[in-house]
């Protein structure tokens, strides 16, 4: 009689100082990886997804099982290889080569298509990475909240005299990544409304914090939102309804709102955006029975919802779209002037990507919070003249708890980013903080992304779609040497509509590493510079001008 094989079980990422693996690279990768998969931070974990849709860590419970146990025998010389979660190859490599190599949702162009995406992850040969579910380095709603921030900050200084006071956003989408909004538009002192289908969404971010009011209908959420207003109070309030009826709820009111958004998971028309008059359980049962048929709700609800922001629009909010694709989706509806409203990139944050701004994020691979309370402190001295810097580290510090392994992110560009790196290092090398760190981005970053409806909408050469940046930002960190790598189709828009890469090193306070952080967060952030500058924008110009480190050969020289 065969023995009963003992289920796997997911376990929680190891903490402290001692190693479960043979070497603090590999050691980095099993923490993040599991910390996606952490019961705070991930979306569904029995089914190994992390946000967005179905963003998963790996792509079945075999495949993370079998990532876990070599991650721990992997070598100080050898490269693990894992296409669409699953671990297919073991390399030998040199010490400062990478440990990981990851590939997720690849697909040739001609079939690069959530339908051909389908077919394939039925077969069980492929999952959706999204951008840091599938390459280990999501923090939690955190991971995009200061980006969300500079976002909101950005729209203020352009049309509201630098403050959100007495403003009102609406939006909707309360899930992993929209979830972000709320508290962003808090910090920046709005008054934030929107809405979820998914009532348990809502009540994740009440817990959290991340969301202060939960309304019990459509009327007392815009009642809520209008006294707020009235008052100045920054806060936020959210309300369970479908984002296409709560928006044409808001339009007919006599108060309109200042700003209008949306981070409904719109990518995936399948198992991301629920269509109206569903429920969650029949909109569940439909994507099983009926996926053909449920897409083109979808489609349909995407249609009214984008037709009421253009409505917004015409009566003088300012409306943008968040990078989600919702507006593909309502062209796929008919909706011809879909885009006529800008995206945030574009609209809000090119500048920042011209200066090789963008999400730089660090995990206490340690499980101790005051690890990251000295890299904060440590990282405010070391910028002393950055005032941005330290109003997010205070306001990050007050409103984020953290989920899962402690972490933070800010903004800093090309100019701070290797000096950083160089900061934390020497911390865990004089053991002013307990256990080496990880150093890591999301993957909307200034030279990481091709992504034309999102990140690189509205080039100034019309490069939108020119995919060839991203995959050469991966390479020449698999040159510098950082810890792990990563190269997506589809993160944040869907499958075919986006090429972006990943990367994530270590902070272990070796000599070596000081090396290997200086080339890796230079050249990585540097790419932003490059990709704009050759694309014509003068800021990124100028921003060359500055650096030390690279050249473009293409571009003249100043006398």
């Amino acid at each position: 009689m065969e023995q009963n094989k003992t289920k796997f079980v997911i376990p929680l990422p190891p903490t402290g100082s001692t190693l479960n693996c043979k070497g603090w690279h590999q050691e980095a990768a099993l923490r993040c990886l599991l910390n996606n998969l952490h019961p705070e931070v991930a979306e569904d974990r029995d089914n190994l997804i992390v946000y967005g849709g179905k963003g998963k860590a790996a792509r079945d419970l075999k495949s993370l099982e079998i990532l876990i146990s070599t991650l721990k025998r992997l070598g100080n010389e050898e490269t693990l290889l894992v296409q669409s979660g699953k671990p297919v190859a073991v390399f030998p490599s040199q010490k400062t080569s990478p440990r990981v190599l990851i590939a997720n949702s690849n697909l040739v162009g001609n079939w690069s298509n959530w339908d051909h995406f389908h077919e394939l992850e039925k077969k069980g040969l492929m999952m959706y990475g999204q951008m840091t579910a599938g390459s280990w380095i999501y923090i939690g709603t955190q991971g995009i909240i200061q980006g969300t921030y500079e976002t909101f900050m950005s729209a203020a200084k352009i049309h509201f005299n630098s403050t959100l006071k007495g403003r009102i956003v609406l939006s909707a989408g309360l899930g992993g990544m929209g979830g972000a909004q709320p508290l962003s538009v808090k910090i920046a002192e709005g008054v934030f409304v929107g809405c979820d289908v998914d009532e348990e969404r809502i009540k994740k971010r009440l817990k959290s914090k991340y969301l202060d009011h939960l309304a019990s209908s459509f009327e007392e959420a815009w009642s809520m939102a209008l006294k707020f207003k009235e008052d100045k109070v920054a806060t936020s309030v959210g309300v369970v309804g479908n984002a296409a009826d709560f928006f044409e709820y808001v339009l007919k009111q006599k108060v309109l709102p200042d700003l209008v958004t949306d981070q409904t998971s719109a990518h995936d028309p399948l198992d991301g955006y629920v269509p109206k008059n569903l429920s969650l359980a029949a909109a569940k049962e439909m994507r099983s029975q009926d996926p053909k048929k449920y897409m083109e709700l979808a489609y349909q609800t995407m249609g009214d919802h984008v037709q009421s922001m253009l409505e917004f629009q015409k009566r003088g909010c300012f409306v943008f779209d968040y990078g989600n694709n919702l507006r593909a989706g309502a062209m796929k509806a008919g909706v011809e002037k879909a885009f006529a409203f800008p995206g945030f990139v574009p609209a809000y944050i090119r500048p920042l990507f011209c200066e090789g701004s963008g999400p730089f994020r660090w995990v206490a691979l340690s499980g101790d919070p005051k690890d990251i309370e000295v890299s904060e402190n440590a990282l405010c001295e070391l910028f002393p003249e950055n005032k941005k810097l330290k109003t997010w580290i205070a306001a990050a510090k007050k409103h984020i708890q953290f989920q899962g392994l402690p972490s933070r992110i800010c903004w800093l560009n090309y100019f701070e980013r290797a000096a950083a790196g160089e900061l934390f290092n020497r911390l865990v090398r004089e053991k002013k903080i307990s256990a080496p760190m990880v150093i890591g981005r999301d993957h909307l970053d200034c030279g990481s992304v091709a992504s034309p409806y999102r990140e690189t909408e509205s080039m100034l050469d019309g490069s939108d779609a020119v995919a060839d940046w991203p995959l050469l930002n991966a390479m020449i960190n698999v040159a510098g040497g950082a810890s792990w790598i990563s190269l997506h189709n589809g993160g944040g828009v869907g499958i075919g509509y986006s090429q972006h890469s990943g990367m994530v090193i270590l902070c272990d306070g070796s000599l070596e590493m000081d090396q290997r952080l200086a080339l890796v967060l230079n050249s990585d952030s540097g790419m932003g510079i490059v990709r704009h500058a050759d694309a014509g924008y003068d800021l990124a110009a100028q921003s060359l001008s500055r650096t030390k480190n690279f050249s473009m050969p293409c571009m003249p020289k100043e006398n």
